[in-house]
């Protein structure tokens, strides 16, 4: 039996610490992105993953850009990236989970006249858009 050469023994020790290091990298973005949903459920009383397929039922991505959410590339709207961190929503109410449900599900009744159209969207949907939303970070 051959031993291999000097020079393959530290290449393969480099890319097996790579491929640990890649491992745990991705280990930590999964429990992060685990974590945030967890903690956007806790605080709207919503599904987050519901919410993300409601966002693109309705239509909202026509509006707004949020990014890696497909067909969410919109420019009427502002960018959603970032919206859970921001102080005011709709140009004028504090950002809260209550307060971002009752704009998704009303914006006419806080900003008659506003670009942003009553949608009909019902308040359980309100509710896990608002938690999808709330997993956006900047």
């Amino acid at each position: 039996m051959r031993w291999p050469s000097t020079k393959v023994v530290p290449a393969l020790a480099a890319a097996l610490l790579f491929a640990v290091a890649l491992a745990g990298i991705v280990y930590k973005f999964t429990q992060q992105r685990v974590l945030l949903r967890e903690h956007a459920a806790a605080v709207t009383g919503g599904d987050p993953m519901r919410g993300e397929a409601l966002f693109i039922e309705y239509g909202c991505g026509s509006c707004h850009r949020v990014e890696n959410v497909r067909t969410a590339a919109g420019m009427v709207g502002p960018p959603l990236d970032g919206i859970a961190e921001r102080v005011i929503i709709g140009g004028h109410l504090a950002n809260t989970p209550d307060n971002m449900q009752k704009w998704i599900h009303d914006p006419q009744q806080f900003a008659p006249g506003t670009a942003m159209p009553d949608l009909h969207v019902g308040g359980d949907d309100a509710r896990d858009i608002t938690a999808f939303l709330y997993t956006r970070g900047n």
